[in-house]
């Protein structure tokens, strides 16, 4: 039997790494396979050698997370085993305090995960950039971010948004109203996302004069996208035939990002989807970045993580 022993800072950070109702550290007592014991200033981890350093590694981690103002929830507790496996706490903590965006209200926005980190890094060094993940990895937020700060660092000189509008095959005469009154529906992530980080007075305004365009993925046939910063989203539902159109749209100055989670695909089955074909395609391509995100990178409720593994084991005949 091993024992390893973590000393607290204060009595503070002690109480906010152990989380209401000790949450967190019966994550890391259950997760780690160690159990503990409490003394007046830290905590000893008993089991065997492998287990009792686990525990220690994360919550020496969660301290130094906990130190950079970063809320410790069970995404945290799940990130933080992530990092101690992987041997990568200086990358981490580098991370944490890269910020990537500013919202209108004045949050920052900074990567979760070092897949997150890898990805705008990819979307800083390449013209085009596509990124395949699960639900929950920050695909379409974090390009949206990157696009917002390019036309306000004058980068770019307009953005670009758009997705398939597969559920209604593109023929959307069924549909009540004008044609965007039919297309708003499949666009509203991306409108929302632009509200948190413009505001919605700025994104009016910049709608009205044409800097920003949300558009269904249709419209971008027989285009020229000159010094834009172009978003593709739920690329999982374009045909190989659109995919294609879509990446010979852009011009001198522009910059693309294509996202799309290839588990959640709604095209009739005798479609293949295009995302998959085109990353394949175009991998080795220069300044083409092809990045596949995982449930390590899933950044909303801890649960998603483990809805995402369940999937994954299913779907690969491991009941």
């Amino acid at each position: 039997m091993e024992s390893m022993h973590v000393d607290f800072d204060s009595l503070e950070q002690m109480m906010g790494i152990f989380g209401n109702f000790d949450e967190n550290i019966n994550l890391i007592v259950k997760e780690s396979g160690a159990s503990f014991t409490l003394s007046n200033h830290g905590i000893s981890f008993l089991g065997d050698e492998k287990s009792a350093q686990l525990a220690a590694d994360v919550v020496e981690t969660l301290k130094k997370l906990y130190n950079k103002n970063e809320k410790i929830d069970q995404m945290a507790v799940a990130y933080a085993f992530d990092i101690v496996r992987e041997g990568q706490m200086e990358a981490a903590l580098e991370m944490m305090s890269d910020v990537v965006a500013i919202t209108a209200k004045g949050r920052q926005i900074k990567c979760r995960s070092l897949g997150q980190k890898q990805y705008i890094k990819m979307i800083k060094t390449n013209t085009v950039t596509i990124c395949i993940g699960p639900a929950g990895t920050g695909k379409t937020y974090l390009a949206m971010a990157m696009a917002v700060m390019a036309l306000k660092n004058k980068q770019a000189g307009r953005i670009i948004l758009t997705r398939p509008a597969v559920e209604a095959g593109e023929k959307l005469g069924f549909l009540p109203g004008d044609m965007q009154n039919k297309v708003d529906p499949y666009l509203r992530p991306l409108y929302d996302a632009l509200y948190e980080f413009m505001g919605a007075d700025a994104y009016q305004r910049l709608s009205e004069s044409g800097v920003i365009e949300v558009a269904p993925l249709a419209y971008m046939r027989g285009r020229t996208l000159n010094d834009a910063f172009i978003i593709l989203d739920e690329a999982q539902n374009c045909t190989s035939e659109q995919m294609k159109m879509f990446l010979t749209r852009f011009g001198e100055g522009s910059k693309v990002v294509v996202t799309g989670d290839i588990t959640q695909i709604d095209l009739p089955r005798e479609r293949a989807s295009g995302l998959k074909k085109s990353a394949e395609i175009l991998k080795n391509i220069q300044d083409i970045a092809v990045l596949y995100l995982t449930g390590k990178d899933v950044v909303r409720h801890s649960l998603v993580r483990s809805i995402i593994k369940a999937f994954e084991k299913h779907e690969s005949g491991d009941r």
